[in-house]
């Protein structure tokens, strides 16, 4: 594999790792970047909606994160630039917008709540899934690693398993951000697209009228 065709996927992932593996051992740090509306609102302490974003909860939380990233991650980098729709750059605005976007509902619902905290790469990753998606809408997934899925059918019931969760509440997961990442990552790609290089709806539109609910 040559990682040298996806490198800011990999610096994301090590940065991840390093910031989360302090994190899990340092209180102090976990306590001034984890996202807290709370002081995000008193402080003008926004820089935690990105911070936040690099931290997680355990390891079970960061692999689970860094492995969908990976493979979303490095295939939406790479189309990127090979589409001609600002590689890198465009790649890297995705990424940390998204971690604002996802944490932005969690602010407003949150910033009089003192105890309300939330972390995890959670958001920026479903607007990178998401993304891949539009490329690729029947490409297969495999749900817990069994369950084969097309991309595009994942994405609705998705989105519709955040919305209900988040309205049920009571599993401490943020599934606002999730909700909310997805949707700005699938937003962000098709207005880049649509600025960028809108001869690559003709292809897209050609995938959507050949669909496989189970992937093909």
């Amino acid at each position: 594999m040559d990682f040298s065709k996806f490198p800011v996927t990999i610096a994301i992932i090590v940065a991840n790792v390093i910031f989360s593996f302090i994190g899990f051992s340092n209180n102090d740090l976990m306590a001034k970047t984890i996202g807290w509306p709370y002081y995000e609102k008193k402080n003008s302490q926004y820089y935690r909606m990105i911070t936040s974003g690099f931290l997680h909860a355990d390891w079970t939380h960061l692999i689970f994160n860094m492995f969908t990233f990976f493979f979303f991650g490095r295939n939406l980098e790479i189309m990127f630039s090979i589409y001609g729709l600002g590689g890198q750059v465009t790649y890297l605005l995705l990424y940390f917008l998204a971690l604002i976007a996802s944490s932005l509902p969690s602010y407003f619902k949150h910033n009089e709540d003192y105890d309300y905290r939330s972390l995890g790469a959670s958001g920026a990753v479903s607007a990178v899934v998401f993304g891949a998606i539009v490329f690729n809408p029947w490409s297969p997934i495999y749900l817990y690693g069994a369950l084969k899925l097309s991309a595009l059918l994942y994405a609705v019931l998705y989105i519709i398993y955040c919305v209900y969760m988040g309205k049920k509440g009571g599993d401490n997961v943020n599934h606002d951000a999730h909700l909310w990442g997805a949707l700005f990552g699938l937003v962000f790609t098709i207005a880049v697209i649509a600025a960028m290089q809108p001869i690559l709806f003709e292809a897209i539109v050609e995938q959507l009228k050949q669909p496989s609910l189970l992937g093909r």
